[in-house]
């Protein structure tokens, strides 16, 4: 029973860091498109759409996984002990490919070139590093305490920080290492260099790692 549960777990993880893939660079590319060059309006609708299946997919797979779709989510928990460390690796993989597979059904979708091709657009620099370590510790922050205090507004704490961060950060908010990675093989509006993705990867652990710290002084567990 054990390892059928486990299974159904990375499976979770898989389908809803897929779907989330799927939401973030096919809006993207149907909010570039619709948009008549207008970027504001790409980048809103790109924006709606990501916090809306957050919203949906957290709801969905929350009670069989967790809904993580996120390794520094899966880390967080791992170091606070609400994950076993033996399950980290299977929910790592299982977030990373899920997330390349959404990213090749967004392309096949909208008939892009190739399932994946690298991208081209340019997100560097300190303002981008210090975005992607803001958006993430912000993230693990609303996460960490809203399932100690009110477990019930995760899905909607995340869907409505997420849609707050992508236009309040510079970065346009990833906090996320498998969809860094996986946006890496899209050359869409919602792509990143791969160049740039180390960068923003320990941008992101470092913020989920303060972000960890911080609340668990801020929020203990016993007092949730």
């Amino acid at each position: 029973m054990r390892r059928v549960d486990r299974a159904r777990k990375i499976v979770a993880e898989a389908l809803g860091t897929c779907l989330l893939l799927t939401a973030i660079v096919g809006s993207g590319i149907m909010g570039e498109r619709l948009a008549g060059g207008n970027a504001a309006i790409a980048l809103l609708a790109n924006t709606l759409a990501t916090g809306a299946v957050l919203v949906a997919l957290i709801l969905t797979l929350g009670p069989v996984s967790g809904a993580h779709f996120n390794p520094a989510v899966t880390l967080a928990d791992a170091t606070c002990g609400r994950l076993a460390w033996r399950e980290v690796p299977g929910y790592v993989a299982a977030q990373v490919g899920g997330a390349f597979a959404g990213v090749a059904i967004a392309h096949v979708m909208f008939e892009e070139r190739a399932l994946f091709f690298a991208s081209r657009h340019v997100r560097s620099g300190r303002a981008q590093l210090l975005s992607e370590l803001v958006a993430t510790f912000g993230l693990l922050a609303v996460i960490a305490a809203c399932s100690r205090r009110r477990p019930g507004s995760v899905p909607f704490a995340v869907g409505a920080y997420i849609t707050a961060a992508y236009w309040f950060t510079a970065s346009t908010s990833f906090a996320n290492p498998a969809v860094t990675l996986a946006r890496s093989a899209s050359d869409t509006f919602a792509g990143i260099r791969p160049a740039d993705t180390p960068g923003f990867i320990v941008a992101q652990l470092l913020g989920a790692g303060a972000a960890t710290a911080t609340l668990r002084w801020l929020v203990p567990e016993a007092e949730g």
